[in-house]
């Protein structure tokens, strides 16, 4: 029997169909959106997780480096400070990993060790003043420092990383042996000499690698064998335009002399090598009749100290 549709039947018929086409076009449009979409969200989060695993640091210091430091020619045994930029750090042995961290660029980096009879501050390393029980002058300096060492360089330092430094470092004091063999008089009669040297440093730039401020004087004791007075100091340099040797002289009868000597020329040489001491010999004359002086002459620099060293 076939059904005959009323006009609002026929009505409703086109409106449900047409509701039906909507619903499939709905869905059509979100597989298209929704899909891709969603593809689109996991290649991000892969590309993530890339960019994430690129961005690894080597170090757990990723903003600033670390310092690690292979020193050379500081005597065995001994401790030493490490200056980088006035933050100081003490330590012994040869090699040290800075225990701070430091921000990318370049630093300065100074060791230097603290031998006995050396103040250090602000990078100025300092001879002692001699103590007013050996003699009672001022503005002495004492004659036998230890040994400084010291050694400065530059360095570049790099985020996330540990920098390693090779460092040398030079001594700084040289020592000087004098020598005089009393040639003229009875060196008998010779009960005490004592000398004061002058024209010589008293401060070492630690910096700069070099002497600094102004001329001092040290004392010096002969001690007499026989013929020969021998005196022994260390010293950081030679500094100003005259240097000289003044001895004071007591005789075994209570009378006393002094007698200088010019050492300007003779001791011109004297920074070239610090490491080799540095010899100066020359003769004494002493009086042999009340109304004569004592001299000093015949002066011979050279290489080496003691007794049996060659004059060269």
């Amino acid at each position: 029997m076939e059904t005959v549709l009323t006009e609002g039947g026929k009505m409703k018929k086109i409106l449900k169909n047409m509701l039906e086409n909507i619903r499939s076009r709905e869905i059509t449009v979100v597989r298209k959106t929704v899909l891709p979409m969603a593809a689109m969200t996991l290649t991000f989060a892969v590309t993530m997780t890339g960019c994430v695993k690129d961005e690894l640091f080597n170090t757990p210091h990723p903003d600033k480096g670390a310092v690690v430091l292979d020193i050379g020619g500081l005597p065995g045994g001994d401790g030493y400070t490490v200056d980088i930029d006035g933050r100081t750090f003490e330590t012994t042995g040869s090699a040290f990993t800075v225990p701070d961290l430091f921000e990318p660029g370049t630093h300065t980096v100074t060791v230097y060790n603290r031998p006995e009879g050396f103040s250090v501050e602000g990078l100025v390393a300092r001879v002692a003043p001699l103590g007013a029980a050996v003699r009672a002058a001022d503005g002495l300096i004492h004659p036998l420092p230890g040994y400084l060492h010291s050694g400065t360089r530059q360095i570049e330092v790099t985020a996330d990383d540990s920098l390693k430094v090779e460092m040398s470092v030079s001594q700084r004091v040289r020592d000087l042996h004098l020598e005089l063999t009393v040639t003229e008089g009875d060196p008998e009669r010779i009960a005490s000499v004592e000398g004061t040297l002058s024209g010589i440093a008293g401060a070492f730039d630690l910096a700069a690698q070099q002497t600094t401020g102004e001329a001092v004087s040290t004392a010096v004791e002969f001690i007499r064998t026989g013929d020969r007075l021998t005196a022994d100091a260390r010293l950081l340099g030679i500094m100003g335009s005259k240097q000289t040797l003044l001895l004071d002289i007591v005789f075994t009868d209570g009378r006393t002399q002094t007698t200088g000597s010019d050492l300007t020329d003779y001791l011109k040489d004297f920074g070239n090598d610090m490491t080799e001491a540095f010899r100066l010999a020359g003769d004494l004359n002493t009086p042999i009749e009340a109304e004569m002086s004592a001299t000093i002459d015949n002066w011979q620099p050279g290489n080496g100290g003691g007794e049996d060293a060659d004059i060269k």
